[in-house]
């Protein structure tokens, strides 16, 4: 299965209050924090909850 890379470009100060939760469940905590996750549903929903806060890369 794929994985995505994704890494946090912008800061999710003064946004929503559940973008702001969305960027901690993703594991992002400040800029440049990048993680890797399994490219499943929950996860896209999540990517595209702060897309203009984060970059995303496939990864295999």
């Amino acid at each position: 299965m794929a994985r995505l890379k994704v890494t946090q470009v912008r800061s999710g100060i003064g946004g929503k209050a559940n973008q702001r939760e969305t960027l901690r469940t993703l594991g992002l905590k400040r800029l440049g924090d990048v993680v890797l996750k399994e490219d499943r549903p929950e996860i896209r929903g999540m990517v595209g909850t702060v897309a203009h806060l984060i970059t995303v890369e496939e990864v295999d």
